[in-house]
């Protein structure tokens, strides 16, 4: 079995989508399937091409085994809309002639967003003669029309006409959420639509095998300290004013320190709000590799997990979560729908706050601060449950069995 992996984000970028795609290939091959990838010259989060891949460097190279083809993509720091549609439509473009040289595969799994993907995925699954797969981790453009992100009429429907016509040109469609195999099923109720959650490496992040490291210390933190941590992409639909506006609501609370660590759109604008409501409680930290995150999260108390207030958001369970619960590190989770239903409910792995509720989530944290002991037991909890649940070894075998019965 050959599978092309066609995703214009990948290691060694720094990302939840790079992480799982790259854990996918690893797994995928490890059962047996000779696995490939075609991507972009790795430029993300700082929209500028890495050093080593400049100037025609590293266009193919081996990342664990996986043979990984690179093709040309425009970036630039411009926030306009222009400059990140370039972005997109320069990898549609050299992915298509990129990849046309590559020979036939059995499988072409495509990951969306960018949406605009499925152009070149459409026509090199044609190409190289292989039955297509379109693998959705967000629901777009749903998800830019809810948040408001994109308002052109014209724009969003050429983006809903392309989104059908990459379900119906596709063998499978996977959903990374079954909130996202839901909505596809109900609106596309003739495709096959199969659920490949993402998990966590239960190994790499083990809370046993990890030393904590001088993180506490290097940045100025004592042992007594109860530390709230976010990581990951600084954007909107994050939603992390709360955090801010719950650390202002905490000032009395010596103890209680907030991290944010990442980069993002919204960075500066965060940023901005901590010096408008002065406040020493909350950190800004810039992001770190993969390589990193285990001793940083065995020396955080709690998860800040949050996203804006959306009925779009009760079927997101965003990737962060997997990593701290592997960890024994509990949530404070800001999702409502099925990341509540899973980690708060059925694991009993942290506590709820209603998105983007401030109060409730500085009354959540003073709990916290009168009776520490609560976030061990959560912790082990939610190890429990994603060790059983959401353990990458198990998905991708799942997912290489349902391949080999595909017709």
């Amino acid at each position: 079995m050959k599978i092309l992996i066609l995703t214009q984000y990948y290691p060694p970028e720094i990302g939840a989508p790079q992480n799982r795609l790259h854990e996918l290939a690893v797994r995928l091959q490890a059962s047996g399937a000779e696995i490939e990838v075609l991507t972009a010259l790795p430029n993300y989060p700082k929209m500028e091409v890495q050093e080593g891949y400049q100037k025609g460097q590293n266009r193919e190279e081996i990342i664990d085994g996986i043979p990984v083809h690179r093709a040309w993509i425009y970036v630039s720091k411009s926030k306009r809309i222009l400059a990140r549609l370039l972005n997109y439509f320069s990898f549609v473009w050299s992915s298509y002639w990129r990849g046309r040289k590559l020979k036939s595969f059995d499988y072409l799994m495509v990951e969306s967003p960018p949406l605009f993907l499925g152009y070149s995925a459409i026509a090199l699954a044609k190409k190289l003669k292989a039955k297509l797969i379109f693998n959705v981790s967000d629901l777009w453009p749903e998800s830019a029309d809810k948040l408001g992100v994109v308002t052109n009429k014209q724009l969003l429907k050429l983006a809903y006409n392309l989104e059908a016509s990459c379900y119906q040109n596709a063998h499978l469609i996977t959903g990374q959420t079954q909130g996202i195999v839901t909505n596809i099923s109900s609106r596309f109720p003739a495709k096959e639509v199969y659920w490949l959650p993402n998990g966590v490496n239960i190994d790499f992040y083990n809370p046993s095998h990890i030393d904590e490291g001088d993180f506490r210390n290097k940045h100025g933190f004592s042992t007594s300290d109860i530390l709230f941590f976010y990581g990951g992409i600084l954007g909107y639909a994050q939603g992390l004013e709360v955090i801010l506006k719950a650390a202002a609501l905490l000032k009395d609370l010596t103890s209680i320190h907030f991290i944010i660590q990442g980069s993002g759109p919204e960075k500066e604008k965060l940023q901005a709000l901590k010096t408008t409501l002065a406040l020493s409680n909350v950190h800004f930290l810039e992001p770190v590799t993969k390589q990193e995150m285990p001793a940083i999260l065995k020396a955080i108390d709690v998860a800040l997990v949050p996203l804006k207030k959306l009925p779009l958001f009760e079927g997101a369970i965003p990737s962060k979560v997997f990593e701290a619960l592997a960890m024994e590190v509990p949530l404070l989770l800001g999702v409502d729908g099925e990341a509540r239903k899973h980690f708060i409910d059925n694991a009993a792995a942290g506590w709820f706050f209603e998105p983007e509720n401030e109060t409730v989530l500085a009354a959540c944290i003073r709990n916290l601060a009168q009776d520490p002991t609560q976030i061990k037991t959560a912790g082990q909890n939610g190890r429990k449950y994603v060790s059983t649940h959401f353990n990458r070894d198990q998905i991708a075998a799942s997912l290489y069995q349902r391949l080999t019965n595909i017709s």
